[in-house]
């Protein structure tokens, strides 16, 4: 697809300043700003303040919000990172493009199994290594740069831009929704769009544009069959015991092919329509290539339409640990006096977490109480968040795909995906504006896993897509 003449001028200048690009995620990477340690707190918030002072330099009127303490697991309380809210241009004629973007990561270290420091920019092969340089902090500084390339250009930036950036988004955005909703007269007040800058491809050649995710409602299982430990061979025969009540509970969940087994639990999930299915046939992914990848013995199913709407489209139940137990390598002959099984469920649309906690509440009630045990039990939903989709043939979504076009010369996959950005949800309730997710990373970039990378082209095109998809919004008729 030919590029116009002002994008061509824009994606050279974005070529020439490759090095310079690179450099700059190697500052970023560099900052520790791991959200969920307490002892990476200031290096979390000098992220957002680092990032500040680049914004800045664009001319944007930057604010960082307090948004309060935080207060840990063992009552210590920690100041939240500030959010960074900035504003480039006011004019009326113009659209208004607010872009989200995280600057947290997840933990990381070298004895992890890392082949090298995480915290140090690596470039290997055509790839940049480093935590964060896929999610999120690359994909940010795609959207600094694209920008910085109008400018450099003396081009008039076709829209007006604002920055959402938090630094909890690891942590589940905790104290976002708060600000959102104090700012919906104001920072959001007269936005058009919005834009996430936080997902990854299906593969590592098809780009993909985000209309869809699942929510997710956490749940903590807990059984006590004892006020401590006990001994096994002591008291083992003298008491029901709570591992064996947990077990059984978690395993009456689903069957062995992962269909939920709760009560009612798929009644208002909406049928797939023949249109939506066409929509998947599409989509650039191999089923054999994907088993290869993960190392799986078998999937689900072989049919890629059906493996991906299972992932996508319907809700999944997995289940992450047992707390209480002995984990450590050799024997420890105890019987826990209480253990918590802990799962999740991704959920769908017409699903609510409100409704599930009630499904799951009184399913899990009911099969421990036909189990008679004499344990005490207690479920409850820790953490959830609703899911998101919009309409993929919306003009927001055209406009995206024409830059997608412009950047990589071919059409982008339109595609929902199986995980989940609590803060989406609350943007399209508090500001009802379409809302898009374009993915600037490979799949094979190991996000939140050891060696986690960008490849560079994946970095320098996604910044090309970045000021094409401005360019191109600029037209939707206002």
């Amino acid at each position: 697809m030919e590029v116009p003449a002002t994008l061509n001028e824009i994606f050279g200048y974005i070529e020439r300043n490759k090095l310079k690009y690179i450099e700059t995620l190697r500052e970023a990477v560099a900052i520790r700003s791991i959200s969920c340690l307490e002892e990476c707190r200031d290096e979390t918030i000098k992220m957002v303040n680092w990032t500040a002072d680049r914004v800045r330099k664009l001319g944007m009127q930057v604010s960082l919000k307090d948004i309060g303490m935080q207060v840990l697991a063992n009552g210590k309380e920690i100041k939240f990172p500030p959010i960074l809210l900035g504003t480039l241009g006011n004019d009326p004629k113009k659209q208004t493009v607010c872009i989200y973007g995280h600057l947290d990561v997840q933990p990381a270290l070298k004895e992890d199994g890392w082949s090298t420091d995480p915290f140090e920019l690596v470039e290997r092969d055509g790839k940049l290594y480093g935590r964060g340089s896929a999610d999120d902090k690359g994909p940010v500084l795609a959207c600094i740069h694209a920008i910085e390339a109008f400018q450099a250009l003396h081009v008039d930036l076709p829209v007006n831009v604002k920055f959402f950036f938090e630094a909890m988004e690891e942590c589940g955005s905790l104290g976002l929704k708060d600000l959102v909703i104090s700012e919906q007269d104001l920072f959001f007040k007269d936005v058009d769009y919005i834009c996430i800058c936080d997902g990854s491809w299906l593969g590592t050649t098809t780009p993909c544009i985000f209309y869809g995710l699942r929510g997710c409602c956490f749940f903590r299982l807990t059984v006590e069959c004892a006020s401590q430990d006990l001994h096994s061979g002591v008291n083992g025969g003298m008491l029901h015991e709570a591992m064996a009540d947990v077990i059984y509970l978690l395993n009456s969940l689903t069957d062995k092919d992962g269909k939920i087994l709760v009560t009612d639990f798929y009644k208002n999930i909406p049928p797939v329509k023949p249109e939506e299915r066409s929509i998947y046939s599409n989509i650039d992914f191999d089923v054999e290539e994907y088993g290869k990848s993960v190392d799986a013995a078998k999937l689900f199913y072989k049919d890629k339409v059906d493996l991906l709407l299972n992932c996508w489209r319907y809700p999944t139940l997995s289940i992450h640990g047992i707390e209480g137990a002995h984990g450590e390598y050799g024997m420890k002959c105890v019987i826990p006096g209480e253990v918590t099984g802990k799962f999740s469920i991704r959920i769908v649309e017409n699903q609510t977490p409100d409704e599930v906690e009630k499904l799951i509440i009184n399913y899990l009630t009911k099969k421990w109480e036909e189990r008679g045990c004499s344990t005490k039990m207690k479920v409850s939903m820790t953490t959830a968040a609703f899911p998101w989709s919009e309409n993929p043939h919306h003009p927001h979504y055209s406009a995206a795909q024409r830059a997608t076009r412009y950047a990589y010369q071919k059409d982008g996959d339109l595609i929902r995906a199986g995980g989940t950005i609590p803060i989406i949800t609350t943007l399209k309730q508090i500001t009802g504006k379409n809302i898009i997710n374009l993915g600037l990373s490979a799949g094979d970039d190991n996000t939140h896993a050891q060696n986690e990378k960008i490849d560079i082209h994946n970095y320098i095109d996604g910044t090309k897509l970045m000021g094409a998809y401005l360019y191109e919004v600029a037209k939707i008729e206002k």
